[in-house]
């Protein structure tokens, strides 16, 4: 059996402005924006790189917006990352060391919370020199 998670839906109360924070403020790429029946609008963005996206909208889900916390967005290089999006207008919270990974944690502005999380090289282990 195979199963991926694909698609999460994040709870917002207005979603133009969500939609704009996630693809100025955030870089995601805006896969659609559709209207399927009266009342049901769904908005898919994806991250750069990332083999998920995030699906906003209305008349979907009954969560309320701004429940959602912990996903994780996960990073090759933090710094740089970091600059990016407060460059891009992000408030995102100074970089955490918890015990070796690094960590910064943001809000989109109905209070869904967000982790960015460095990624952690595996140790390459040199080969056996006798």
């Amino acid at each position: 059996m195979e199963m991926r998670l694909e698609v999460v839906q994040v709870p917002v109360a207005d979603v133009d402005t969500a939609k704009s924070f996630y693809t100025e403020r955030l870089g995601f790429v805006l896969d659609h924006d559709v209207e399927y029946i009266p009342g049901i609008r769904v908005v898919q963005l994806t991250p750069p790189g990332s083999a998920a996206s995030i699906v906003i909208g209305t008349g979907m889900t009954s969560m309320r917006p701004g429940s959602l916390e912990g996903l994780q967005l996960v990073v090759p290089d933090m710094a740089s990352a970091r600059a990016e999006l407060l460059q891009r207008g992000a408030e995102i919270s100074e970089v955490q060391d918890l015990g070796g990974i690094a960590f910064a944690y943001f809000s989109d502005p109905d209070g869904n919370r967000w982790v960015m999380q460095e990624t952690v090289q595996p140790a390459v282990k040199e080969a056996f020199q006798p």
